[in-house]
């Protein structure tokens, strides 16, 4: 038979954000539990284009599919009017290998459920009092952790912090288009928000830890491939509690790696984010949190199982 296949357009309208959230949700929770199959990742980089492609598949315990996603990051492309992100989903049956769907979403589902994953951390994590958040990078993660967050709390301004004056300025414009409060803020300033959230595809740490202030909370992005850094080691020497979405490819190729690395925390030191979703844990107020976030392809299954249902139940 032959895959059905379903464009950007379709997609959308299938897709809700209640529908990504419950899908996120419930698929870091059965990876915390080990009801999950997750290979480790296959990683292109493409230096001499400022790129990296993503290879990752998953499967979730006794679900009738898996999948394959290839994601691409070109972070030249918006200089040429390109989105920066690319990709789509392939749906195969866990139970004959046919290739039932091919998801042609043009990244879209990467950004969703990257969206939703960091605002669960972040919501989860942060002071229930939270409301001021920082991010630092200025692209559509930047602006998809912001606007998701806000779904989730209500957050009382945004500092964004980016290399780029004019797209700095340009995020701060969409996020008041959409009643998000905003201004730009130097590096110190932002690391200093109640909730900072870093997006970037940086290779050296975005800020310092001593900037970031007791009772915060810090969730880190960007860092998904080896060469990438964003979160300094000396900040999860300063953490109470620190959670990853995968405990390997952080171990792998994740900030709290670099972090283990330098001596600045154990390699046991990391609690599954699915375990604080499941049952949330009381932090004291005076606590730095840290939340490192790979991507794991058994969200990319369950959110495409989801996205499924809706276009051919």
């Amino acid at each position: 038979m032959t895959p059905l296949v379903f464009d950007t357009s379709a997609i959308k309208r299938a897709t809700t954000p209640e529908l990504v959230f419950a899908a996120v949700r419930d698929a870091l929770i059965a990876h915390a539990h080990g009801r999950t199959t997750v290979p480790p990742p296959l990683h292109l980089p493409f230096p001499h284009a400022d790129g990296d492609c993503h290879v990752k598949a998953g499967w979730i315990t006794d679900t009738p599919d898996f999948t394959v996603k290839i994601a691409t990051g070109f972070y030249r492309n918006p200089d040429a009017g390109l989105p920066t992100n690319h990709g789509l989903v392939c749906v195969v049956s866990a139970r004959t290998g046919r290739i039932r769907a091919i998801l042609d979403d043009q990244g879209l589902l990467t950004a969703w459920r990257t969206a939703a994953a960091g605002a669960l951390a972040t919501h989860a994590m942060a002071r229930p009092d939270a409301a001021t958040l920082a991010v630092f990078g200025t692209g559509e993660q930047a602006r998809l952790q912001a606007e998701w967050l806000a779904r989730l709390r209500p957050i009382d301004t945004v500092l964004v912090h980016g290399r780029s004056r004019d797209r700095t300025r340009s995020l701060c414009e969409k996020f008041e288009a959409v009643g998000l409060h905003s201004r730009p803020a130097a590096a110190d300033e932002a690391a200093a928000a109640d909730m900072v959230v870093t997006t970037t595809p940086a290779t050296v740490p975005v800020l310092q830890a001593g900037d970031v202030r007791a009772g915060a909370h810090v969730t880190g992005i960007g860092t998904d491939m080896p060469h990438k850094n964003e979160l300094p080691p000396a900040l999860f020497a300063r953490a109470a509690l620190v959670a990853t979405d995968d405990h390997q490819q952080c171990l792998d190729h994740g900030d709290f790696g670099h972090a283990v690395r330098a001596g600045s925390t154990t390699h046991t030191g990391d609690t599954p984010i699915g375990l604080l979703l499941d049952r949330p844990v009381e932090r004291p107020d005076g606590a730095i949190t840290v939340a490192d976030l790979t991507g794991v392809g058994a969200l990319d299954a369950a959110l495409a199982a989801a996205v499924l249902r809706e276009l051919a139940p």
